[in-house]
């Protein structure tokens, strides 16, 4: 008879049995480092939307351009989409209905900006840059975030598309929070370029969980979490279950981790590990948990793993555009 001891105890040894194999057809390493021989720039972003996010920043890196508009411009393009529905415009709501956005950014001197539980601003990275370079800060959130955007020009607009209200409403039926990984754990693009200087910046942003509870504030505004970015060595982004990417502080682990010396991929799946043991030793079931990292060295190398299969990443460079499976702990 298997009690509930002895399935924990065997859910936490096939975890370990996962961790140790990685499908070759996965694992870049398993064959050679994923670099940009074409050299610098180059921009990096979560999940296949970033494919058309990536060619807006590489507007901005192929004429020059700094990374840090590169970053924002590109993730502007799946805020400004109805389409998407993890975010910006047409993100799905929290469990009354009310669409929160989240944001940061950070550029290759430290300067960082962030908001969260951000209303009515279909731009939320715009106005976590806003907060860097025009305030004392470094986060604001709530109302106050809504109105210094509104008093820095930006326009209040309705968020809730018809399509999300829909979902919403079904969704009320039986009000249960049950979300679904590499669906609704497909919540966020993470974006870090490299501009012709050898300059590195990030952004994150995202709308959260669907149906979260008002005010809950996942991963993707908090520096060190979400998004870190060190010039010296490289940068990280996180997509999926915000509240495990904030337990180990995930990107600046990455990035100390390439610091170390760690490739990027290394770095990634290191970090995915440790959310993997925390799991296990918290009894919680791995199979509902998705977190993926993206990251980016100084040489122009790159990497990205995640829990659970199914996490893609997009890259361009000069020479051209890809979507890329990450490496997993987990089938």
């Amino acid at each position: 008879m298997t009690t509930r001891r002895t399935f924990i105890r065997s859910s936490a040894l096939a975890s370990a049995a996962f961790l140790a194999h990685t499908p070759e057809s996965f694992s870049s390493e398993s064959k050679m480092m994923n670099t940009n021989a074409a050299g610098k720039p180059i921009v990096l972003s979560t999940w296949n939307f970033g494919i058309k996010a990536n060619e807006a920043a590489w507007s901005v890196l192929s004429s020059g351009g700094k990374a840090l508009d590169a970053v924002e411009a590109g993730v502007k393009i799946p805020e400004g989409d109805p389409k998407e529905r993890s975010v910006g415009y047409g993100g799905r709501p929290d469990r009354d209905g009310r669409v929160t956005l989240d944001a940061c950014i950070m550029d290759e001197h430290a300067n960082i900006g962030s908001v969260a539980c951000l209303e009515y601003i279909k731009h939320p990275i715009s106005v976590a840059r806003a907060v860097m370079e025009k305030t004392p800060h470094v986060m604001l959130v709530g109302d106050g975030a809504l109105q210094f955007a509104l008093s820095q020009g930006f326009v209040k607009e309705n968020l809730l598309v018809e399509e999300s209200e829909k979902e919403w409403k079904e969704w009320l039926k039986e009000s249960k929070y049950a979300p679904v990984v590499n669906i609704e754990h497909h919540d966020t693009i993470g974006m870090i370029a490299m501009d012709m200087n050898g300059d590195l910046s990030g952004a994150c942003t995202t709308s959260g969980m669907a149906y979260k509870m008002h005010g809950r504030v996942g991963d993707s505004p908090i520096i060190g979490a979400g998004l870190y970015v060190d010039n010296e060595v490289g940068a990280a982004t996180a997509t999926g279950h915000g509240e495990e990417v904030i337990r180990i502080a995930g990107c600046y682990l990455v990035v100390e981790l390439m610091r170390q010396g760690r490739t990027p991929e290394q770095a990634c799946k290191e970090a995915v590990e440790r959310v993997v043991r925390l799991t296990a030793n918290r009894k919680k079931n791995l199979k509902d948990i998705q977190v993926g990292f993206i990251a980016l060295n100084k040489r122009g190398e790159y990497g990205a793993y995640c829990v659970q299969s199914g996490f893609n990443y997009a890259v361009r460079t000069a020479d051209g555009s890809r979507l890329l499976d990450s490496g997993f702990a987990i089938q």
